[in-house]
């Protein structure tokens, strides 16, 4: 993958390859928001999250390879959608 490819914000980490990106928020209620948005987000993607860490004030989420072991278009292209929804939700 090339590394000018990895959305804004977002980081590429190891083996198999990995795209991780905290989210910080004010407030409970804008972190529980914005997990309800995505949510509806990647049931729509059909391309769900590896894993997703989150606590009162941030969401951690890591986004795994695909089946080929690599992060291709449809990873990249989700990163991409939740950054807009998180731009979205903290405007």
């Amino acid at each position: 993958m090339n590394v000018a490819k990895v959305p804004d914000g977002w980081e590429s980490r190891g083996k198999p390859p990995t795209l991780f990106r905290r989210f910080v928020f004010g407030r409970y209620n804008e972190t529980r928001d914005f997990l309800d948005a995505l949510a509806a987000l990647t049931d729509e993607a059909g391309l769900h999250p590896q894993n997703i860490n989150f606590a009162s004030t941030y969401v951690n989420i890591t986004l795994d390879a695909n089946d080929s072991g690599e992060l291709g278009e449809a990873e990249l292209s989700l990163a991409t959608r939740i950054n807009q929804l998180y731009l979205k939700k903290s405007d």
